[in-house]
């Protein structure tokens, strides 16, 4: 059996969508779907899973030691939104818990591999290498990468890493995506702004270094993520943490332009000014450095910005259901 944590999540469920595809359907899901309202549930309707287990149960279960034929726990759950200023709450959610998993994964040669963030980095002037040496370094600019960096630093430390496969995703897009409100990605938001206005609002520059729309992002496309979890699956050699990104940063403004133009539209972009809460938070460049990704064995091509968008676009948003399903090639 292959346990999912946020299985019902945004890359969780989209890595249910990986196995079906590859054949498996022993996937315990374990998540907390909150109101029904949210419609994070509608994620698992065209999926193939053996069952669903509460996360504070499962928990349990761990620490309790009930568990039985587990081959690996992909561990996506925790509170994801970088907004989060309840500290006591991040820390129960993305650093004990984890911790609690990554003991058990540990004690029982379960393959172990869990979401990082790119915003451990945080202001990025220590650069975005994902060596292990460099972790001590490494600044978040808010509490969620705060909770992350922690729990990378404490898995370092235990030895954790010896044997896990740690994340640290950059701007990640694509199907499934849509509960996560105020956190879904900059495409999802400028799709629906075109469908309702015509027109995208990007943040205003407020750097003399960068023009309007002209700060840069690592996007990379979901399946390339679930892809790259599906080798880790296989190749339980490959261990530490890895950058999952395209290695190549773009734009706001090449995304909105990419979006309008899957729409078959001329852009039309307003820019707006940055809240002042955000910025001294704000990142104006992020760019993964894919070595150790690339040199640990993982050969398969990153999608393009522009692959990415137009199948997202095309192929789920302006559908009628655009959620993965298990058919779905």
């Amino acid at each position: 059996m292959i346990v999912i944590t946020g299985g019902a999540g945004f890359i969780g469920s989209a890595m249910i969508w990986e196995l079906n595809r590859s054949g498996r359907d022993d996937i315990i899901v374990v998540d907390d779907l909150g109101l029904a309202a949210t419609g994070k549930w509608k994620n698992l309707t065209g999926l193939s899973f053996t069952d669903f287990i509460h996360k504070d149960t499962f928990l349990n279960l761990v620490i309790e030691n009930r568990l039985s034929e587990i081959q690996a726990i992909i561990h996506m759950g925790a509170i994801s939104a970088t907004t989060e200023t309840d500290a006591n709450l991040l820390m129960e959610n993305n650093f004990r818990y984890s911790k609690e998993l990554a003991i058990h994964c540990a004690s029982n040669n379960i393959r172990f591999i869990y979401a990082s963030s790119a915003a451990t980095y945080g202001d990025g002037n220590k650069g975005y290498d994902d060596d292990e040496k460099n972790l001590d370094q490494l600044r978040p600019l808010n509490m969620y990468g705060y909770s992350k960096h922690l729990f990378d630093l404490w898995a370092k430390k235990q030895g954790i890493l010896e044997q896990a496969a740690g994340l640290k995703f950059f701007n990640v897009y694509g199907p499934n995506e849509y509960h996560k409100e105020d956190m879904t990605s900059v495409v999802f938001k400028a799709f629906n702004q075109i469908m309702e206005k015509g027109t995208v609002k990007l943040f205003m520059s407020h750097r003399d270094d960068y023009r309007h729309g002209e700060q840069m992002r690592d996007f990379i496309y979901i399946k390339d993520c679930t892809a790259f979890m599906l080798w880790l699956l296989e190749n339980r050699s490959a261990h530490g943490l890895f950058n999952v990104g395209t290695g190549q940063a773009r734009s706001f403004n090449d995304l909105v332009n990419t979006t309008f133009s899957a729409l078959g539209l001329a852009p039309d972009i307003n820019y707006i000014p940055m809240p002042e809460t955000l910025r001294d938070k704000y990142q104006y460049f992020t760019q993964a450095e894919t070595g150790r990704l690339m040199s640990s064995g993982y050969t398969r091509p990153m999608t393009s910005l522009e692959d990415g968008i137009k199948e997202y676009v095309l192929g789920f948003l302006n559908t009628k259901n655009p959620h993965f399903e298990k058919d779905i090639p």
